[in-house]
Order: C-alpha cells, then structure tokens, then sequence
C-alpha cells in the first residue's frame, strides 16, 4: 500500500535531493506543499505528485545547464 504522506527526510531520499536543495525550494515557492501533523511536518503524495509535475514543466522550459553551445563554437 502506498504512503498518503512522508516526512521531509524520506521525501528528500526519494527524490534524490539534499534538505538544504527542498527548503531552497520552499524560500523560493518552488517546493511541495507542507503540512503539520501534530509535531511533524509531511508532505502528501499528492503534494509530491504536483511539486513533480511543476519540475519537469520548468525544466522543459529551461535550456539545459552544462551543455555549451550548440552551435559547436566555443
């Protein structure tokens, strides 16, 4: 059975980022939505569903980094 929600931790492992990548994220608006549960802080899969589908479309947007110039120019 999937997981409904899962802390910051076992987000960050399964979308192979640093914490210190996700609260970049999240001081820029850019991460997943985050709720409290009592003393604990989780994300839904749904949050974590959405955070992805906006990541891929900002990186289809973006040219790839590191790639230089197409062109073959240097």
């Amino acid at each position: 059975m999937a997981k409904s929600a899962q802390s910051i931790d076992h987000f960050c492992d399964d979308n192979e980022i640093s914490k210190a990548h996700l609260y970049n994220l999240l001081k820029r608006g850019e991460g997943p939505v985050l709720m409290k549960v009592g003393r604990r802080t989780l994300i839904s899969a749904e949050s974590a569903a959405e955070w992805w589908r906006r990541m891929e479309a900002l990186a289809g947007a973006r040219p790839a980094r590191g790639r230089g110039r197409r062109d073959g120019a240097a």
